[in-house]
């Protein structure tokens, strides 16, 4: 019985990380927050956010809200500045990944794959 909840429980937490990886993915899905966290490398504010993005700054505040609920930016006060940046080099990587796979389809890069 114990082997069996063993197993049981390595299911589970693997059932969970495949459910938090989606859940990132889902939050990536949209173009205006891909681009933000593509930007948030360095703590940044909502208005030089809305400048360098094709958005107001109320949706990049709105977006910066969802992922800052979804951990995935971290926000800090500075005077009367909110300052946001991105919580993982992990999610900075996999934004990095995405956009550099999008650069292969858009421009024609033909993929490349390790096995080869």
């Amino acid at each position: 019985m114990r082997a069996h909840d063993d197993v049981s429980g390595g299911l589970r937490a693997e059932a969970d990380r495949f459910a938090e990886a989606a859940q990132v993915l889902a939050l990536l899905a949209d173009p205006t927050r891909l681009q933000l966290l593509s930007l948030l490398t360095t703590e940044q504010d909502v208005s030089t956010l809305s400048a360098r993005v094709p958005a107001s700054r109320s949706s990049v505040s709105q977006h910066l809200g969802r992922l800052r609920l979804a951990g995935l930016v971290h926000a800090r006060k500075d005077g009367r500045r909110v300052l946001y940046r991105v919580a993982s080099d992990h999610l900075s990587a996999l934004v990095a990944e995405a956009l550099d796979y999008a650069d292969h389809v858009t421009l024609g890069i033909p993929h490349h794959r390790r096995d080869r």
